[in-house]
Order: C-alpha cells, then structure tokens, then sequence
C-alpha cells in the first residue's frame, strides 16, 4: 500500500512512467492507460491530464494516434536525455582520490539572469559544488555529460571549463563539507532507506515461496508490485543526479549512500518485472 501523503507528484510519476515502458522506437502509451496507472498511484484524472500537457509544452512528451487510439510518447528531441539518465540512475559510479577535478567558471550578465538561474540549477543535477557564485566543481567523469548538456541548453558561451588537481596536501574534506551540503544529502539518502527497506522484506517474503521454485504471481499482486515500485523508482532517480560521486575517502565514515544503492538494485531486481508485466497487460488490452 502506497503512502498517498507522499506519493511524487504527477509529473514526476509521468516521467519515470515514460522513462521505464516507453522508449522503444515507436513506443507510445494510450492515454487511457496512462489515466490508469496514475489513477493506481492516487492521482486524478484532471491531474494527469494537466502533466501531461505541461510535459507537451515542454517538448517532453508528443501526442501520437496509433490505430485510432490517442496516445503519447517522448518525443524525439527528449530521448536522449532519458538515454544519459541511465548510467547514473542504474550505475552510479564514484571517483578515485587520484583523479582530477572539473572547473566550471561562468559569468552571465545581469540581464539574463534567468540564464544562470538554468545554468546553476543544471551543474547542481550534475552534481556540481559551488566554490564561489562563478566557480563550480564537480569529479572529471562528469565532464563529457556536463559538456554536451550545457551546449545542448545554448549556455556553453557562458561557461568556461578546466581540468584541474588539489594541490594542498590535507584539508580537502573540510572544503567539500563547504562546496557541497552533504548533510542534506545524507538525510535523502537515510529517508529513502526509512521508507523502502521494509518494501524489500516485504516481497521477499511475498515471492519466497519457500519451495524452491518460481511463484505464480496474480494480476493484483502485478498492480501492488507496480503501485510500489513507481513511487520508489521516482524518489531514486533524483539521487543520482544530487550525489557528485565524491571519493569515499572524502566522505564520512558512516556515508550511506552505498546501502541505498543496494537497497534500490535489489527492489529493482524483485519487482521491477511484476510492475512491467501489468504495464504490458493495460496498454496492450486498450
């Protein structure tokens, strides 16, 4: 049962929703299904509508019709940043001690200051820390996905890039502590174990079955598995993109991030294909 006070909002729910059933080529979801499944998460239908046309406007989402039936699917222009997504959402990797640093130095004129209110929320999703207001720092594995996102958004003429190393001998700790806020990141992390840890004993339990073999598993435990993992998923896939990936030896000693991890592979493994099979069944039976 899903925690409908704290269930993601909508919008977020769509994304994950397209992100997980709809990226094949051609693949589209019908709208009827869609209203759905939101409706499965505690969403209304005016609700879904309403993010779904935002996700339109926004060039995320394009409407289709396939075989008479009104649907929707990512449009092309969008795919590739769910593609990107993916590595950090399935296989977040972290930094050596060794490796260099990538500097970002920015300077947008007053004018445009909605320029860098994109830019600065768009480093910190890639995991930047702020150095000073013009001086961002992130480990150098970003610097490819950094690169192509800033020119893809038309800001990389503000942006000016280095490689660069930390040549104090100690004390580099005490800076990350300032240039990222790893308190509140570790708090993300400590909820999302709070709230999905017993979800995992749960099915374990559910689909044990204790005989050795595979379980049959109803239609209405397919929809609980879905109900529950869609939400969870949501909540995951922002942590990625907050965590800068920090060498652990930078890092607190009792720094959770790996749990969660685990916690969110193993969920993945369990339930991810009963939440697949009822997707399957409600867009194929429209």
């Amino acid at each position: 049962m899903t925690d409908q006070s704290t269930v993601p909002r909508s919008q977020q729910l769509l994304v994950t929703i397209f992100g997980l059933y709809a990226r094949g080529d051609g693949d589209a979801l019908p709208v009827a299904s869609i209203v759905q499944m939101l409706g499965e998460l505690g969403i209304e239908p005016t609700g879904v509508r309403s993010s779904v046309s935002r996700l339109k406007r926004r060039g995320v989402l394009e409407s289709r019709r396939e075989s008479g039936v009104s649907s929707y699917a990512i449009a092309p222009s969008s795919l590739q940043i769910f593609v990107e997504g993916d590595s950090r959402i399935y296989h977040p990797t972290r930094a050596n001690i060794g490796d260099s640093w990538l500097m970002a130095i920015f300077s947008v004129p007053e004018s445009q200051r909605e320029k860098r209110h994109v830019l600065r929320s768009e480093l910190i999703r890639l995991g930047f820390g702020a150095v000073t207001s013009g001086v961002w720092i992130a480990p150098i594995k970003v610097r490819e996905q950094t690169q192509e996102r800033i020119r893809r958004l038309g800001l990389d003429h503000y942006v000016t890039f280095f490689s660069s190393d930390y040549l104090e001998p100690k004390g580099l700790s005490v800076k990350i502590s300032k240039w990222w806020d790893l308190g509140s990141l570790e708090s993300l992390y400590a909820d999302f174990i709070d709230r999905h840890a017993g979800m995992l004993r749960r099915w374990q339990a559910e689909l044990s079955g204790g005989g050795g073999g595979e379980v049959p598993v109803p239609a209405d435990r397919e929809r609980a598995a879905f109900v529950d993992f869609i939400p969870m998923f949501t909540r995951w896939r922002h942590l990625p993109y907050l965590d800068p990936g920090l060498p652990l030896e930078l890092l607190p000693d009792d720094w959770n991030a790996q749990i969660a991890e685990q916690l969110f592979a193993d969920i993945h493994q369990l339930i991810s294909p009963l939440a697949h099979n009822h997707v399957a069944k409600l867009s194929h039976s429209r």
